[in-house]
């Protein structure tokens, strides 16, 4: 067995081993293994046990998704994402996680081709309040919600955050559960979603714990990595 074999069978069982602890079926919870910064070879790697893959950098994600186009793995863009660059996401992609403002969904949902299926979704939300963190405040994340599921050619599928690094899982948990609360309004106002996008390599116990559907995991599977000083803030 490989490294990145062993390390996914690892992922997998800290997965299932906090759903049956949550009571949850470990089979709703789906692993999305992040890849940035990874060479394609490592995730052909990897996709001998594993299909959906995570990327944070535009080009980068574009180059891998067409090197590996035979694998018919399943990628998601899961970094910050400029209005210049929505053009080659809404076409190599089959997810988006971090839509935070309309604009960016309304050039997504122009520009992704008529024969391909419906993009899908996640609107980001702030759920610590910081600064220096993407995604929509609480208290906007309904208004944006229904102008996004509006929008055709894409297929809004619920929500993400990124909590504030912290080794309290009490607060982890609280950061986790505004999200879950959310979902669950969103739900009731009509709206059909089934995704909890939340939790990476050090957070994902609680993230199970208070409702998440994919977990962003990479540093748990692919090793650590050298990030520049630069480098946007960690998304698994």
């Amino acid at each position: 067995m490989t490294t990145i074999a062993a390390r996914l069978d690892a992922v997998r069982a800290r997965i299932a081993a906090a759903a049956r602890r949550a009571g949850r079926d470990p089979a709703d919870v789906t692993l999305l293994a992040v890849s940035k910064t990874w060479p394609a070879e490592a995730v052909r790697e990897a996709a001998a046990g594993q299909r959906a893959f995570g990327e944070n950098y535009v080009q980068e994600g574009v180059d891998k998704a067409e090197a590996l186009r035979a694998l018919g793995l399943e990628w998601h863009f899961i970094g910050p994402l400029q209005s210049n660059k929505t053009r080659p996401v809404a076409n190599a992609f089959d997810w988006v996680h971090g839509i935070d403002r309309l604009k960016i969904a309304e050039r997504l949902s122009a520009q992704r081709d008529v024969h391909l299926p419906p993009l899908n979704v996640c609107i980001q939300v702030n759920v610590s309040g910081e600064d220096s963190k993407s995604g929509v405040a609480p208290a906007e994340a309904v208004a944006l919600a229904h102008a996004v599921a509006a929008l055709p050619r894409l297929r809004l599928r619920g929500l993400m955050c990124i909590p504030e690094p912290s080794t309290d899982e009490a607060v982890l948990r609280a950061r986790f559960a505004v999200l879950h609360g959310l979902r669950d309004e969103l739900r009731s106002a009509g709206l059909v979603l089934d995704t909890l996008s939340m939790g990476m390599s050090h957070d994902l116990e609680p993230a199970i714990a208070e409702g998440a559907s994919i977990v962003r995991v990479g540093t748990a599977i692919f090793g650590e990595r050298v990030r520049p000083a630069s480098t946007p803030t960690p998304t698994a």
